[in-house]
């Protein structure tokens, strides 16, 4: 069961069909009002040395700051140019893994947004990403 300490209530979020691959992805308000995004984890994500894959942190961070993108160009499509992961501690199977984003930066074609993946209060990773804005009749 997710913690309900910060949030009001989790609500499984449409994130595409890789997402829904390994999600579902939730989504919550925190009390000051930023979004949060969150994974249940079992074993499937699990790597040969019984840890959650780099792969899945990173997904849900980059999936968190690319819903942060979108939301700060005005719901425009937004695809990711760089993102830097840094992974500070482990999770394991049964972590409940929330992701925060903050836009730090943005210009009429760039956004620059910073993310923490935490369980518990435990900081699990951290990225930073350049978005690209893309026009809606360019295709990403």
């Amino acid at each position: 069961m997710p913690p309900s300490n910060e949030e009001t209530s989790w609500k499984e979020l449409k994130a595409g069909p890789f997402m829904d691959g390994i999600g579902p992805v939730l989504r919550a308000k925190a009390q000051d009002g930023t979004n949060l995004y969150a994974l249940r984890t079992d074993t499937s994500m699990c790597n040969a040395i019984g840890t959650i894959h780099g792969g899945v942190l990173t997904s849900l961070l980059d999936q968190a700051i690319a819903i942060e993108a979108w939301n700060a160009a005005e719901r425009q499509p937004t695809v990711t140019l760089q993102m830097d992961t840094r992974f500070i501690s482990a999770a394991r199977a049964g972590d409940f893994l929330q992701a925060r984003a903050v836009l730090r930066h943005g210009t009429r074609s760039m956004l620059f947004v910073d993310a923490d993946l935490l369980c518990e209060g435990k900081l699990i990773a951290t990225a930073t990403a350049v978005m690209k804005i893309v026009a809606s009749k360019e295709k990403p």
